[in-house]
């Protein structure tokens, strides 16, 4: 409150907002720290994974207690905030972020933070705050570069004009590394267009995207207004926002930048941990059962499968082999 920007009227404005993170790994964990030690009234955070001992490095709400146990990173994620302030107000999503539940999280929220990995989601998110009218700030960052933008619906371009001009890179923390001090410039640069935006300082606030270097101290401000385009499909005049419809049936996918195959049932198909340990009892596997997921293996990879009947294979890139193994698995 001693900051005059904020003032007591930020400070009570921070203490009744609602921000939704997307993404509780590298990103999301200083975020939610910074904004839990802030004051934020409601967080909530939403991530599919479960902490491992790669993402020590990087990953500060973690330790490897939680690497140990496969503790999912929501989980460790808010024991960690609930230490930090006791009387914070969180709300942990352990799945996989679709349209229909993006749209169910940000209900109520003043603002949306991107700490993903890949552009599918980024694109699902930039859906929702257009159709719902709700900023969102987006973040990036693999080796020792980071890039941050607000995206504001009506005043901005939106991330889905930006594609013709993003670079293809196909590198990610998992195939190119990163380094710390490059994670915590992205997610502070976040946070703080966040409380800017939460404290009524609209005006304060970045007009061009950043992208820096900070291993070749390199950095670069790059104006993307003229980029918006009447056609597009999110912010333009007839807007249909493509991502938020969830396809019908088995959704098979690697996830970015690693060795994994998720796949989730379709609406009619309900597996339950309880069918992963009859599987892996069937075909003489050991098997780890936790609150959250039952790990056991098939051939050369691990299988992880959660409550809600998403599976994970790891060691597999992939899709038509994962679709055997499932079929394989479960029918």
């Amino acid at each position: 409150m001693l900051f005059k920007p904020i003032g007591e009227t930020g400070q009570k404005r921070i203490g009744s907002a609602h921000v939704v993170i997307i993404g509780c790994g590298a990103l999301g964990s200083p975020i939610a720290e910074m904004l839990v030690r802030a004051g934020i009234g409601k967080l909530t955070i939403a991530d599919r994974d479960y902490v491992e001992r790669s993402n020590l490095q990087r990953q500060q709400l973690f330790t490897e207690q939680d690497a140990d146990e496969g503790t999912p990173k929501v989980v460790a994620a808010e024991r960690r905030l609930k230490d930090i302030r006791r009387d914070s107000d969180i709300r942990i999503v352990l799945d996989h972020v679709d349209g229909p539940l993006l749209e169910e999280l940000v209900a109520d929220a003043h603002l949306i933070m991107d700490a993903t990995d890949n552009f599918e989601t980024r694109l699902l998110i930039n859906d929702v705050a257009w159709k719902k009218g709700i900023p969102w700030i987006h973040g990036a960052c693999v080796g020792s570069s980071g890039t941050v933008f607000p995206f504001i619906p009506g005043e901005t371009a939106c991330f889905r004009c930006l594609l013709p001009v993003l670079p293809s890179v196909n590198e990610t923390c998992d195939t190119a590394g990163i380094i710390a001090p490059s994670v915590q410039l992205v997610a502070a640069r976040q946070t703080a267009e966040a409380l800017k935006w939460l404290t009524g300082n609209e005006d304060a606030m970045m007009t061009k995207l950043l992208h820096f270097d900070i291993w070749n101290n390199t950095q670069v401000e790059a104006g993307i207004s003229r980029l918006r385009r009447p056609t597009c499909e999110t912010c333009g005049e007839m807007p249909t926002y493509p991502s938020l419809h969830k396809p019908e049936g088995t959704n098979y996918a690697v996830l970015c930048g690693r060795e994994t195959v998720q796949i989730i049932p379709d609406n009619g198909r309900a597996l339950t941990m309880d069918d992963g340990e009859d599987v892996a009892k069937r075909i003489g596997s050991d098997y780890k059962r936790t609150p959250f997921f039952i790990e056991f293996h098939v051939e050369d990879y691990r299988c992880v499968l959660f409550q809600n009947g998403r599976l994970l294979i790891h060691g597999l890139r992939d899709l038509n082999k994962g679709r055997q193994i499932y079929h394989q698995l479960f029918g």
